[in-house]
C-alpha cells in the first residue's frame, strides 16, 4: 500500500477524531486522565490547525483514506515553543516512518515561524514514541512547560532545541 502526508481538510475531521480515540483506547489513554483523546477540540481539528502558528498533517492512502496524523501550534503559555500534538497512527500504519516525517516538518516549521524548540508530553505507555523523539534529539525534562492542559498522566515531558 502507498501512503502520502498532506494538510487536514474540514472533511478529515471525523475520520481522525475516530482514529484518535481507537489508538488512544488500544493504549489505555483514557479521557477521564487528561489525555488528547479528552480535548475540546478533538472534533474539529481542521479549525484548530488552521491557524498562523498550527498546522496538522494526515497520512493518507491513494484512495485519500486516513491511517493518522499529527500536529504542532504554539505552546500555550510559551510562545516560544512549538508543540508537537495528537500524533496517532492506526497499527497498519505504524513503522513506515510517517512519525519521523511530519517530526521533520514540525521542526521546518518551527523554524521558519521563530521558534526556539519543540516540545511535547507523552507517556510511558508509548514507548516506541519515546525512543523516536530521544533519536531525534528530543531530551527529557523535570518540570512541565506552558498549559498544555495534560494532567499527571502525562508524566514524560520532552524538548528538543532548534
Amino acid at each position: 500500500m502507498s501512503y502520502s502526508l498532506r494538510l487536514i481538510k474540514a472533511q478529515d475531521n471525523a475520520a481522525i477524531a475516530q482514529i484518535i480515540r481507537q489508538v488512544s483506547q488500544e493504549f489505555g489513554l483514557a479521557a477521564a486522565s487528561g489525555f488528547a483523546v479528552a480535548d475540546a477540540v478533538l472534533d474539529d481539528l481542521y479549525h484548530f490547525y488552521n491557524q498562523e502558528h498550527a498546522q496538522y498533517w494526515v497520512v493518507v492512502d491513494v484512495h485519500d483514506q486516513i491511517y493518522g496524523g499529527g500536529g504542532c501550534a504554539a505552546l500555550q503559555g510559551d510562545n516560544s515553543l512549538l508543540e508537537i500534538q495528537k500524533m496517532y497512527f492506526l497499527s497498519a500504519l505504524r513503522g513506515h516512518g510517517f512519525a519521523k516525517k511530519i517530526l521533520q516538518h514540525c521542526f521546518d516549521f518551527a523554524q521558519q515561524h521563530g521558534f526556539s524548540g519543540c516540545y511535547l508530553e507523552t507517556t510511558k505507555n508509548l514507548s516506541q514514541a519515546v525512543g523516536l523523539y530521544e533519536k531525534l534529539g528530543f531530551e527529557q525534562l523535570d518540570q512541565p512547560r506552558g498549559e498544555t492542559g495534560h494532567s499527571h498522566a502525562c508524566e514524560i515531558r520532552m524538548l528538543k532545541a532548534l
